[in-house]
């Protein structure tokens, strides 16, 4: 009867390694899916980053390299303990992937908490970071920045392209009587801001505010979900290392 007992364990424990080995293996899949999404944020429209008031934006896509990069070293980790099964590896193995859950639940939130007041940050800072800091000294990254923005989304101006008539630029012997940037205008050349007609520039409802929202909120809803679904799934490794770890023989001192 003992010797059955000894078998039926034995069957149960080599079944919950070689599931563990499955999970690792898209575990580690799942880690270079995290980290391509982060670096895809920070580098996609990068320059997008230098005209929001806050870091939180670029925080959710570093915690996912970061996450990424953990969830590949521990899906190694996991495959080696669950190999040798060894439990003090298998307690690392757990702690790690705690770990990453946290974080990638945070990311989550971060992104769904910015998600919502996305709106009314890019309401208060917009305008302000436009009119003060375009094409003013050491101000060159918010600069190309603007300028990218209305050319790659076709819009003039944070709400309207009246909103230029504040600039600290326009309003300077440096802009040469333009009344927009020339990225206002629809093809691009020396000194076409100064004329603002629809047929000249682009007139467009909501302005660059609507277009970098939406911009944004699709990245974030992409964060958001990459972030919580993976950790989801890091519940079912969490569940499996320790229906192993309970399975396994104490190790010998």
């Amino acid at each position: 009867m003992g010797e059955f007992n000894e078998k039926k364990e034995t069957c149960g424990t080599i079944c919950l390694k070689y599931l563990l080995i499955t999970f690792n293996f898209f575990f580690w899949l799942a880690g270079l899916a995290v980290m391509a999404v982060g670096i895809w944020t920070l580098i996609q429209k990068s320059d997008f980053i230098s005209l929001l008031p806050s870091n939180t934006y670029a925080a959710t896509a570093y915690i996912l390299v970061i996450a990424g990069a953990i969830v590949m070293v521990t899906g190694i980790l996991g495959c080696c303990a669950t190999f040798k099964e060894r439990k003090s590896l298998l307690k690392v193995y757990f702690i790690l992937l705690l770990c990453i859950f946290i974080l990638e639940v945070l990311a989550g939130i971060l992104a769904y908490i910015y998600y919502q007041q996305l709106n009314a940050e890019l309401k208060q800072s917009l305008k302000q970071t436009m009119n003060t800091k375009y094409k003013q000294a050491g101000e060159e990254k918010v600069t190309n920045a603007v300028d990218k923005l209305q050319q790659e989304f076709k819009c003039c101006g944070s709400n309207n392209s009246e909103d230029w008539r504040d600039s600290m630029w326009i309003n300077s012997p440096e802009a040469e009587k333009r009344l927009v940037p020339d990225s206002c205008c629809k093809t691009v050349t020396q000194r076409c801001g100064v004329r603002d007609h629809p047929s000249n520039i682009y007139k467009v409802e909501g302005g660059c505010i609507s277009k970098l929202e939406t911009f944004i909120r699709a990245h974030l809803l992409i964060i958001g979900a990459v972030g919580i679904g993976i950790a989801c799934v890091q519940l079912f490794g969490m569940i499996f290392t320790c229906c192993l770890y309970r399975s396994l023989k104490s190790e010998p001192y």
